[in-house]
């Protein structure tokens, strides 16, 4: 029986006790990734719901665990945001480092015009 919360589980909540400081009412931009894809969503929490996502479950060309994938994934959750009306988000890693995938889909994200 382990004591205490994981080293994954204690990152997850300093970034989203942060997060909760400084996001205002900017809605989130939530980052997943597991041994094979890599999941985004746009979400507002205020409303309680999702805004725009992304994945590469859906539409992906045969790549899933790479970094040219997850940039594929940015460039897809930021359009759709976009066109949802949201431009500015704050960035959710969750206990993820940012590092690899998920910094390559953030700066996809950056580059596709949202701002965080």
């Amino acid at each position: 029986m382990t004591k205490g919360l994981s080293l994954f589980e204690k990152r997850r909540r300093r970034n989203r006790t942060a997060l909760r400081a400084r996001a205002g009412t900017r809605p989130r931009l939530s980052v997943h990734r597991s041994g094979k894809h890599i999941y985004a969503q746009v979400i507002d929490d205020a409303q309680g719901r999702t805004v725009a996502s992304a994945s590469t479950l859906a539409g992906h060309e045969g790549k899933t665990a790479n970094a040219e994938a997850a940039a594929a994934v940015g460039k897809r959750v930021a359009e759709a945001a976009k066109a949802a009306g949201v431009t500015q988000v704050v960035f959710d890693r969750g206990g993820f480092l940012f590092h690899g995938r998920v910094k390559a889909l953030a700066e996809a994200a950056r580059e596709a015009g949202l701002e965080f």
